[in-house]
């Protein structure tokens, strides 16, 4: 049995597998098979997948009617036959020592499920602020107590960049709900109490271009991410109340509390500094300041601030208040 199974869905891919397929077979880590699982394409898709292959008999090649990205990934998975399964994309390259420092990884901590990596997007003309500010982020990421703290975020490890025990995947198959299955499972894992880590450096070069599921396919709709984390707040931090305390009312504060309604969960408060508004009602919650906390300790507060600066500003004023993260308040974007 091979350590490591890479677990690589195609649709489509005929302009960048080939690359892709490349950068696996010159990996420094030898020990490992792949799944290669064709979703329908109706390119050359797999007629290139055979040629670059050749003889290589790691390679096994599953072809099925298009069924969407979740039904393949669960297919390839009953075909995984490795400790450890590797996520791959097949617009994206490894670098040559991917799979030894993620297995190694794996190897020295038993408490993690799976790890992930830092990320280099390319090409690099395609990237604007936004995406340039994002890449940070990630790169912030550095390890498993820092991925709990930011999962309401964003998704803080790219599911191309995954390696996870086996075991753990065959337990928590990957699932549609209408929005992300990547962020949607690692959300699942996380709120049963398993630790996922980061290897701290770029191991993966991540394509951006405009075919990507993520700019496409209606699960990775804007107005999804609300949807999807508001599912797992009331699963966790908010299952044992239905009032909280709401830290920001902007885009991404109106969009999450409107996700949590559905869930029957209201802000009771509403923390705001722009003096306008301080005193007034929103939907019933008192619009208050942050010194008004103090008193209120014993709500959970979930803070949705957009942006990496202003959300730390937001997250030292609760600590500098007694607030302990995740138990007491969440960041949310």
């Amino acid at each position: 049995m091979p350590r490591v199974s890479v677990l690589l869905p195609v649709h489509q891919a005929e302009a960048t597998l080939p690359a892709c397929l490349e950068s696996l077979r010159r990996q420094s880590f030898e020990d490992w098979d792949c799944v290669l699982v064709d979703d329908g394409s109706t390119d050359a898709t797999v007629a290139l997948a055979r040629q670059s292959i050749g003889g290589d008999r790691r390679f096994t090649i599953l072809e099925r009617p298009h069924r969407g990205l979740v039904e393949t990934l669960n297919a390839g998975l009953a075909h995984c036959r490795g400790e450890y399964v590797a996520r791959m994309d097949a617009d994206d390259l490894m670098t040559r020592a991917r799979l030894e420092h993620q297995t190694q990884g794996l190897d020295a901590d038993a408490s993690l499920v799976g790890v992930g990596s830092h990320v280099r997007i390319f090409p690099r003309r395609a990237m604007g602020s936004g995406l340039r500010a994002y890449e940070r982020w990630l790169r912030s990421i550095d390890g498993p107590e820092c991925v709990r703290r930011e999962a309401f975020v964003e998704c803080p490890v790219p599911h191309p960049t995954w390696m996870v025990r086996r075991e753990v995947l065959a337990a928590y198959p990957y699932r549609d709900a209408g929005w992300p299955e990547d962020y949607d499972l690692l959300l699942r894992l996380l709120g049963d109490g398993l630790a996922f880590g980061v290897i701290p450096r770029p191991l993966l070069a991540w394509r951006e271009h405009a075919r990507r599921l993520t700019h496409t396919a209606d699960a990775y709709r804007i107005e999804q991410f609300p949807r999807l984390k508001a599912a797992h707040l009331r699963r966790g931090f908010l299952s044992a109340t239905e009032t909280y305390i709401l830290w920001g009312y902007g885009q991404t504060g109106r969009a999450l509390r409107r996700a949590l309604l559905a869930h029957d969960r209201r802000p009771s408060y509403i923390v705001e500094v722009h003096p306008g508004r301080l005193g007034q009602r929103i939907h019933g919650a008192e619009v208050i300041p942050p010194e008004r906390l103090a008193a209120l300790r014993g709500q959970p507060v979930v803070t949705s601030v957009a942006g990496a600066g202003p959300r730390n500003e937001v997250r030292n004023a609760l600590l500098g208040m007694g607030f302990a993260e995740l138990r007491d308040f969440v960041c949310a974007a």
